[in-house]
């Protein structure tokens, strides 16, 4: 299974046709939905996710927004950067494609590691690009490596993503999958045995979203060097804009302190603490009865939170 998916041969069709967009070092893969007299929102999948995540969300949203779903660098048709994938890197991607894509002013709105990226933007887009910004359920502070509070990504999802460096490896050179979901079976982390009952109802084979997907992101994640040129800290303290934190399913296993969930209620109540610090409305929507990806899930709900959002925003 070694190589790009497209070498590969593993995509499959969906509701909406997939564009691309020349950014200069990678050609970026995307699709779209409503037109273009309504606001402008772009929506960024979580890590291992492609666009086609929010392809039921997109037709709800398309009521109120012009929709632009993007695959990041690394996953699903856009392309693959061996020793590139950092959120600097993955950040100037979304610069570029709003400004030779969408071309004006955008609501963008992320989950997981794409609701970190949605804050990157508030921050360090450039001028008047951004309108607000939705973290759904983001890693802040939770993702990295040393983080300024909290559990590091070695004390929640870094279990999984160490047996995706290991038993998949970077393009998947490694290409071990039994091994994998042996070695997952067997994890000890509370977080893996969640992951194992998400994927393996067919453990046979990877799961479409996997195969779209390089596993170095997962060795950056786990090494951490996705973020050493982006401390959240800094990052959150220099947002721009309105953002929406929704925090999601997620608790503390009492035996060994494993954090389960994106995020601990320290960390994201840390987070909004430096943004207002910034000088920005945050809004925190508790969600402890959500799944962490809600616009996949729970569509109408995601739809319905993202909508009602977006319209306090300055026009």
């Amino acid at each position: 299974m070694p190589g790009s998916p497209a070498q590969r041969d593993v995509f499959v069709p969906h509701a909406y046709p997939e564009k691309q967009v020349d950014l200069g070092e990678v050609t970026m893969n995307y699709a779209e939905a409503g037109s273009a007299d309504k606001p402008a929102l772009l929506l960024v999948p979580e890590q291992t996710g492609s666009w086609w995540g929010y392809e039921e969300a997109m037709g709800l949203l398309s009521q109120d927004f012009h929709v632009f779903a993007v695959d990041l660098r690394g996953q699903g048709r856009s392309t693959w950067t061996p020793k590139r994938y950092s959120l600097d890197t993955f950040g100037n991607d979304l610069v570029r494609f709003i400004a030779l894509v969408i071309k004006r002013p955008v609501i963008v709105a992320g989950n997981s590691s794409g609701g970190v990226l949605a804050t990157w933007l508030s921050a360090y887009a450039m001028p008047g690009q951004i309108r607000g910004a939705v973290a759904e359920d983001a890693p802040l502070f939770s993702s990295e490596l040393n983080p300024a509070v909290g559990h590091s990504i070695r004390q929640g999802a870094g279990p999984l993503f160490e047996l995706y460096t290991t038993h998949l490896g970077d393009q998947w050179r490694v290409n071990d999958w039994a091994g994998y979901v042996e070695a997952a079976k067997k994890s000890p982390s509370q977080m893996m045995q969640v992951v194992i009952k998400q994927l393996f109802g067919n453990p046979d084979e990877p799961p479409q979203h996997l195969k779209e997907y390089d596993p170095e992101w997962a060795r950056a994640f786990y090494e951490g060097t996705v973020s050493v040129s982006c401390p959240h800290d800094r990052m959150l303290r220099q947002v721009k804009t309105p953002v929406l934190v929704t925090h999601h399913l997620h608790a503390i296993e009492p035996e060994t302190g494993e954090l389960l969930g994106a995020l601990s209620d320290e960390q994201a109540q840390h987070a909004i603490k430096l943004m207002e610090s910034a000088g920005v409305k945050v809004e925190y929507h508790s969600a402890p009865d959500a799944l962490h990806m809600m616009h996949q899930f729970d569509p109408p709900r995601y739809a319905k939170l993202v909508t009602e959002w977006a319209a306090t925003l300055p026009a």
